[in-house]
């Protein structure tokens, strides 16, 4: 008989050690040539561990809208950690659930006023999906089953989101994902909307061929429509004026459900608590994440309109209504945690105050347009993307040397996708740090020239 091998000690674990963790959506190998290793974060900065100050322009992962290290969250977490550490969501609650949703609820506009929670943005665009096609079941509609996402569409990496998502990379290794999924042209065209501040004038007609779609496979096998109201991931693409609209009126005409994937949007980023209020578009359901706790704990959502809710709400009481669900939902740390930020985000006003630095944003990053390898430049709320023109045969290697540089030489997080640079920082960002991002920004362009 093998005996048992011993558990192992910290003092047996070689700290240096970078070969174990298998890093999501990282050259694995290349950062472990030269790692950009975090430990520790407050308010706008990071700290490496050799003590440098690394300006954080990226709020995390488009997460830590609040900042980092915030007291108020943090004794948030550690009074809910003592209080009451875990409670199953499955047939039982806790007050800060119920709390916490209907906050979410009042903040959402219309009356988009029920909350399912789950526990990031990939879980949430699966349980959007999920509660679109079993409505129509519910609704005696179950041919209803196509779903329709967006080319460079990013929906996180459930089978459910990569299927209704459009970035080639995240999906090519997975075979056929869904059945029945179609997509919308994406909106981004160079020579029509190069270095737009906001909105671009042109491309609200490419909302429009939605109805292609629906002449094609007939409206009523549709269930839903899934868009960012503003691509993030695949390198900030604002919608164009008028856009979002089109969409919701087709939607309408023809009785398909429209979700906003507001991951990202969610929470300020674009001055308003969600974009369908910057908009003036209600769709049928919004997910969330990221913001909601300003990143501190893992959390995620639906939130539906009241029809879709109540179409559930039928048959005997005992009955489970929707069989779907995640042991952490609503999982009481978050929901403090979410609680607490929310009181900061309205203390402080930073939804407010991010509408009102959104053209200093703008006019600042915008004076980096004629650098050298600057192809475009877009931005909108407090997000900015640098297209930088590629390497001969090496796509990609431009962005990421200067994602690098920024980090190890010019003290800035920033992300890189594609040759694309994405530039999101927290909502407390100060004058003088927006002066100091751009600067850092500059440099770091050019060493990579």
């Amino acid at each position: 008989m093998t005996a048992a091998r011993p558990y192992p000690t910290q003092s047996a674990l070689a700290p240096n050690d970078l070969e174990a963790w298998w890093m999501p959506f990282t050259a694995n190998r290349a950062f472990k040539k030269s790692p950009r290793m975090v430990a520790g974060a407050k308010d706008m900065y990071y700290t490496t561990s050799d003590g440098r100050q690394i300006l954080d322009g990226t709020a995390g992962l488009w997460c830590c809208n609040a900042g980092h290290g915030r007291d108020e969250i943090v004794s948030a977490i550690q009074k809910q950690a003592a209080e009451l550490d875990f409670s199953p969501a499955f047939q039982f609650g806790h007050a800060k659930g119920f709390q916490l949703a209907s906050r979410i609820a009042d903040l959402a506009p219309g009356d988009l006023d029920h909350v399912f929670f789950c526990n990031s943005g990939s879980e949430s665009i699966d349980t959007a999906l999920k509660i679109a096609l079993a409505y129509w079941n519910i609704q005696g509609q179950g041919q209803k089953t196509r779903l329709i996402g967006r080319e460079r569409g990013y929906h996180g990496v459930g089978f459910g989101g990569i299927s209704v998502g459009g970035i080639v990379a995240n999906r090519k290794f997975f075979g056929t994902l869904l059945a029945g999924v179609d997509h919308l042209p994406h909106t981004y065209n160079r020579a029509e909307q190069a270095f737009t501040k906001g909105e671009p004038e042109w491309g609200a007609h490419l909302a429009d061929d939605l109805e292609r779609i629906v002449a094609l496979h007939d409206a009523s096998t549709i269930a839903a429509v899934v868009v960012e109201p503003m691509a993030g991931s695949t390198g900030v693409l604002p919608p164009p004026k008028g856009y979002l609209k089109r969409l919701r009126e087709i939607c309408t005409k023809y009785g398909i459900l429209l979700i906003f994937d507001e991951v990202i949007t969610g929470f300020g980023r674009l001055g308003t608590p969600f974009a369908a209020e910057r908009y003036g578009v209600i769709p049928d359901m919004i997910t969330f994440a990221k913001g909601v706790n300003s990143g501190t704990v893992p959390m995620g959502g639906v939130i539906a309109r009241k029809g879709i809710y109540d179409a559930f709400m039928k048959g005997p009481e005992h009955v489970i209504e929707l069989f779907h669900g995640y042991t952490y939902s609503a999982h009481p740390l978050a929901c403090a945690a979410a609680l607490a930020t929310l009181d900061v985000y309205r203390d402080e006003k930073l939804f407010e105050r991010t509408k009102e630095i959104e053209p200093r944003w703008m006019d600042a990053v915008m004076t980096l347009k004629d650098l050298p390898n600057v192809l475009d430049i877009r931005t909108i709320g407090l997000v900015a993307a640098i297209d930088l023109a590629s390497i001969p045969d090496a796509f990609g290697k431009r962005a990421f040397n200067a994602m690098d540089k920024a980090f190890q030489e010019h003290g800035m997080m920033i992300r890189s996708t594609g040759d694309t640079l994405a530039v999101t920082p927290p909502l407390i960002i100060s004058d003088a740090q927006i002066d100091e991002l751009v600067d850092k920004l500059r440099k770091t362009i050019l060493s990579v020239a």
